[in-house]
């Protein structure tokens, strides 16, 4: 410990306007906290006592925090006391609810989707009921955060929800007694061959790793499981500790899976796995994409290392920090980063660069003079700095503009409200497909719908229309520019027709969740998806699989981590 740290002490400021006292512990110059804090107090006296409007004091201090702690780094959050329970339900996955999902359509407060065996579904709640009340309050005008807080409550407690559903004239009434809900980490695992099996993981709360294990003991005992694939894409991540759980069941008890390295020793520690596996030798691939982040490339960058398991898919969301919860005063919290991790061939995954950012969060350009090579247990050449990339590649599927709409817009959502009040019944999610008349009765649906979208080109020919005219062209090429402006928008016409395939794939996917739920949702995405037709034909070559894990290659740099998959 140096000087400056032996020197800490606890700064008490007095804030009359919070009615108490804010601690403060710093390391380095005191003088520049004290003073700084000064300023900062005096200033929020000020405003709060001259500005010419009513001013909200809790809401300047959180915007403050917010801007404050954003400037760190994009992890280290600062939650009110109203914001603890939706921070609890992150880290367990439980609440006490009715168990189900709402959107704000058009004015109104829609159930977007029950959840299986809750008891919203119990009581005959269905996707596309519109809430008229709650507990006789009115709810239209409310935002989704308000309807949460009248939505939760404690288990054992009933709720009385007010239901307009399509097809139905009269309002109908619910009382419905709320129950703990979880939210499961595996919503889906099942048979995708003859012997490979899928666990579809999508987060990492506190009973991930027990989830994960239930599944694959399921798949090998009652299915003759041979080989799984693991998805872990869109798993934004979450406990450490279940990472280090779910890397266990498939390596050896006593391995080294991460190591966390911060500048307080205590958050210096190697994490092992203390269990016995479940399958050491078993096939396995790991399916990632952009938006795998956490504890999700633990998972898939431990797995590679370790020479476990074949990577397929695009290049990791790149998040290598370590965040702790700290209490602060009148039940507020900090979430702070506290550490970095590093996994077994000693890299860390963190995007380096994370002050810069794009508005999604991630980074896509990193230095190749930040970019090091690492060796996997077999010598294989990984690299740090830039998420995991993958040992086998696959392109990101992007949506068109037409079906980005469909989807965005609802129309999709209701057309599927639509179809599930004339059809009781439908076929399994894995060989459900609409018809064709029923698709042209989607596109009659769509008749009197306002769908209009832009198109890249489109926005191209604005672009070159206005250079045109400030540089005085326009007049020589205007019937040129017109007569493509008009083919362009004949061939948007044809647009329904021309992505038809990518638009019943959302269709289906979206009717198959009104009869078989998140679980039937996921089942039935499996037949189109291409990252999953590339996992299928590297698991099922084990001789390409053995030389992806075998086959050592040198470091060639530079490295270009910035392609984007």
């Amino acid at each position: 410990m140096n000087t400056k740290q032996k020197m800490a002490v606890r700064i008490v400021l007095p804030l009359a306007l919070l009615g108490g006292f804010i601690s403060f512990a710093f390391t380095e110059d005191l003088f520049e906290a004290s003073k700084n804090l000064d300023v900062f107090s005096s200033l929020y006296k000020e405003v709060n006592l001259y500005y010419v409007d009513d001013t909200k004091p809790g809401q300047l201090i959180k915007t403050a925090a917010d801007a404050m702690l954003g400037s760190l780094d994009p992890y280290t959050e600062y939650y009110t006391e109203n914001d603890i329970e939706d921070y609890k339900i992150m880290t367990t996955g439980e609440y006490g609810g009715i168990g189900a999902s709402v959107r704000e359509l058009k004015n109104k407060v829609i159930i977007a989707e029950p959840y299986e065996n809750a008891p919203a579904l119990k009581a005959g709640i269905k996707a596309g009921d519109e809430i008229v009340k709650i507990n006789g309050v009115e709810v239209q005008g409310k935002n989704s955060d308000d309807i949460s807080k009248l939505m939760k409550g404690q288990s054992g407690t009933a709720v009385k929800l007010t239901i307009s559903r399509p097809g139905t004239e009269k309002l109908l009434e619910f009382n419905i007694v709320r129950e703990e809900i979880k939210v499961k980490n595996v919503p889906y695992f099942g048979m995708i061959s003859n012997e490979t099996g899928y666990i579809k993981l999508t987060g990492f709360t506190q009973t991930a790793a027990a989830e994960v294990r239930n599944a694959l003991i399921k798949l090998k005992t009652e299915n003759n499981c041979k080989s799984l694939i693991l998805d872990l894409r869109d798993n934004p991540g979450g406990l450490l500790t279940q990472a280090v759980d779910i890397v266990n069941l498939f390596v050896a008890k006593g391995t080294d899976v991460a190591v966390t390295k911060g500048r307080a020793k205590e958050w210096t520690e190697t994490f092992k796995t203390v269990n016995n596996p479940v399958d050491v030798t078993m096939p396995l691939v790991v399916v990632v994409d952009r938006n795998s982040a956490s504890a999700s490339e633990i998972v898939s960058g431990s797995l590679q290392d370790l020479d476990r398991a074949v990577i397929v898919g695009q290049r990791t969301y790149g998040k290598g920090l370590v965040q702790q919860t700290k209490p602060l005063i009148y039940n507020a919290q900090i979430k702070v980063t506290v550490a970095k991790y590093y996994i077994p061939s000693g890299r860390c995954i963190q995007a380096l660069d994370y002050s810069h950012r794009n508005s999604d969060g991630r980074v896509d350009h990193v230095p190749d003079s930040l970019i090091t090579a690492f060796k996997t247990r077999n010598g294989r050449v990984v690299y740090d700095g830039a998420g995991i990339l993958p040992d086998v590649q696959t392109e990101t599927q992007s949506m068109s503009e037409i079906t980005y709409v469909l989807v965005a817009k609802n129309f999709v959502f209701d057309y599927a409200t639509q179809y599930a009040l004339t059809h009781s019944t439908i076929s399994k999610p894995s060989t459900f497909e609409i018809t064709d008349t029923d698709y042209e009765n989607f596109v009659a649906f769509l008749k009197d719908k306002d769908y209009n979208y832009k198109v890249n080109s489109e926005e191209d020919l604005e672009a070159l229309k206005r250079t045109a005219q400030d540089e005085k062209y326009f007049a020589d090429i205007e019937v040129e520019f017109n007569q493509l402006q008009k083919k362009l928008m004949d061939r948007k016409k044809d647009d329904l027709q021309k992505f038809k395939p990518e638009i019943k794939r959302m269709i289906e996917d979206e009717i198959v969740s009104r009869y078989y739920y998140l679980s039937g949702r996921v089942e039935a995405s499996i037949k189109y998806d291409t990252d999953m037709q590339a996992a299928l034909k590297t698991i099922g070559n084990p001789t390409d699989m053995n030389a992806i894990l075998t086959t050592i290659k040198k470091a060639t740099k530079p490295f270009n981590p910035n392609k984007k998959f």
